[in-house]
C-alpha cells in the first residue's frame, strides 16, 4: 500500500523501503544470472558469450526506458507529498502514454539496427547470429519492461516498495521454469533463453496492472489513462529524458568497456559476462539506497520538510557505507566459488578472480557517489546526476585504453579504470553538495 514519508523516524522508514528494492532488484539479477548458469552449462561458452554481449547493448536500452520511469515517479514522488492528487493522476497518465509511444518506436529501430549494433561492438562472427537472435526477441517485450517498470515506478514514488517485490519475484519464477522447458527441454538455446524472459515481463506487467485497479483507488484512472496533458508533458520529458540519459550513460560506458574486452577473446568475454552479474550482485543494491534516499526525499520536499531532507541525506549515506564496507570483504573471499557458478572453465575462472579481488577494495568509492546521486535527484536537481555520470564513464573509458592497450594489463586494468572514473566523479559532485547544503543552511 502507498505510503506517507513526510512523518516518522527517518531510519527505520528509509531501510524499510530499500530492503524490497534490494530484494527486488537482487531476484532480477537472479534470474538474469540463472539464465547466464543455464547457458553456460547446458549449451556451452560460445552461447554463454552470446548473451554477454547482447546483455549490456539491451540493457542500455532497458536502462533508458527505466530512466523515463524513474525521472516521471520523482514528479510524482513529489506531487504525493504535496497532496496535489488531481495533478498526480494527469501526469501519470501522461507518462504512461507518451513512455509507450516511445517504446515501441524504440523497438523498431532496435529490430532494424541489431546486427550493424553488435559488429560496432565487435562482437565476434562466430557468436553474432546467436546474439543477434537472442537481441531482437529481447526488444519485442519492452513495452512490457516499460510498463511494469512505470507502474513500479510510481508505487514506489508513493510509498509502496513491496508490492513490485511481489509481482517481480512471481515474474522471476515464470523465467526460470521457462528457462529450464525452453533451454533444457526444447534445446532452444540463447532463443529460449530470450523467450522466456520476455514471457515473465508480460505477467509482471499483467499483475501491476490488476493490483492497481483493486488497491490503488488514486490510479484507479478507467478512461482517465487516456487523458494527455500537454503542459505536463514538458516536464515529463525534461525530468524522464534527463534520467534516461543519466541512466543510459552509465551503459554506454558498459558498452564502451565490453568492446575493448572483446578484444581479449571468447574466454574473456565468457568471464567479463559472469562477472558483470556477480558485480551487479555487488553495486545495484548501492544504487537501490539511492533510490530510496531519492523517494524520501522527494516526498519530503514537496512537503515542504527541508530538515527531513537533509536527515535522510546523512542516514542514507550512513547505510551506504556500511555495505560498501560489508560486501568488498564478502567479494574478497568469495570471489573464487563464485565464478565456479558460472562455468567449469578454469581459465575464464581465474580470470574472474583476478578481477574480483581488485574491485572488492573499491566498493566503499560508488557507495559515496550512489548517495550523492539520491539526495540531488530527491531535490529534482538532475543535470548534476547526468553530468557526473557522464564524467565518470567518459574518463573510466578513456583511462581504459591505455591500461589495455598500452600497459597490457588485460582484465585487471578493468578495476583500476572504474576506480578512476568515480574518483573524476566525487570531483564533480563534491563542490555542488557541499554549495547546496551550505545554502540550505542559511
Amino acid at each position: 500500500m502507498t505510503n506517507d514519508m513526510t512523518r516518522g523516524a527517518i531510519l527505520p522508514l528509509l531501510i524499510k523501503f530499500t530492503i524490497p528494492l534490494v530484494l527486488g532488484n537482487l531476484l532480477q539479477l537472479t534470474y538474469n544470472a540463472i539464465d547466464s548458469i543455464i547457458v553456460g552449462r547446458c549449451v556451452g561458452k560460445e552461447a554463454l558469450a552470446a548473451v554477454g554481449t547482447s546483455n549490456p547493448l539491451m540493457t542500455l536500452i532497458i536502462l533508458f526506458v527505466q530512466g523515463i520511469c524513474l525521472g516521471a515517479g520523482i514528479l510524482v514522488g513529489t506531487l504525493y507529498g504535496a497532496k496535489n492528487y488531481e495533478v498526480l493522476r494527469r501526469q501519470a497518465s501522461t507518462a504512461m502514454l507518451s513512455g509507450i509511444a516511445f517504446s515501441l518506436l524504440l523497438t523498431a529501430a532496435g529490430l532494424a539496427a541489431a546486427p550493424l549494433l553488435l559488429t560496432v561492438l565487435r562482437v565476434e562472427a562466430s557468436i553474432r547470429t546467436q546474439a543477434a537472435a537472442y537481441l531482437r526477441i529481447i526488444l519485442c517485450g519492452l513495452v512490457f519492461n516499460f510498463i511494469y517498470n512505470f507502474f513500479a515506478s510510481t508505487l514506489r514514488a508513493m510509498g509502496d516498495s513491496k508490492s513490485p517485490l511481489c509481482f517481480l519475484g512471481i515474474s522471476a519464477a515464470i523465467n526460470i521454469v521457462g528457462d529450464l522447458v525452453f533451454v533444457v527441454v526444447f534445446s532452444l538455446g540463447t532463443v529460449g533463453c530470450a523467450v522466456s524472459t520476455v514471457l515473465s515481463e508480460a505477467f509482471s506487467c499483467l499483475l501491476c496492472w490488476l493490483y492497481i485497479q483493486k488497491r490503488i483507488p488514486l490510479l484507479r484512472l478507467g478512461r482517465q489513462w487516456l487523458v494527455f496533458d500537454q503542459k505536463l508533458l514538458k516536464e515529463t520529458i525534461q525530468y524522464g529524458f534527463v534520467s534516461a540519459l543519466q541512466q543510459s550513460t552509465v551503459q554506454l560506458g558498459k558498452l564502451g568497456i565490453q568492446g575493448i574486452v572483446n578484444t581479449m577473446g571468447v574466454t574473456a568475454t565468457a568471464a567479463f559476462t559472469a562477472i558483470n552479474r556477480i558485480d551487479d550482485y555487488a553495486y545495484i543494491p548501492e544504487q537501490n539506497i539511492g533510490h530510496a534516499m531519492t523517494s524520501v526525499m522527494a516526498q519530503n520536499r514537496g512537503a515542504g520538510e527541508m530538515k527531513r531532507v537533509r536527515a535522510a541525506f546523512s542516514i542514507g549515506m550512513s547505510v551506504e557505507l556500511a555495505y560498501g564496507l560489508i560486501m568488498g570483504i564478502l567479494l574478497l573471499l568469495c570471489a573464487n566459488p563464485l565464478m565456479s557458478l558460472f562455468t567449469r572453465d578454469a581459465a575464464t575462472i581465474t580470470l574472474g578472480r583476478q578481477y574480483l579481488h581488485l574491485i572488492a577494495f573499491m566498493y566503499i568509492v560508488p557507495a559515496v557517489t550512489n548517495g550523492i546521486q539520491g539526495y540531488f535527484r530527491g531535490m529534482g536537481d538532475l543535470k548534476i546526476t547526468l553530468w557526473s555520470s557522464l564524467i565518470n564513464m567518459g574518463v573510466r573509458v578513456l583511462a581504459c585504453v591505455p591500461l589495455v592497450f598500452v600497459f597490457h594489463m588485460g582484465i585487471t586494468a578493468l578495476p583500476w579504470a572504474y576506480l578512476i572514473g568515480w574518483g573524476a566523479m566525487l570531483l564533480y559532485e563534491l563542490p555542488f553538495l557541499l554549495h547546496r547544503f551550505g545554502k540550505s543552511l542559511r
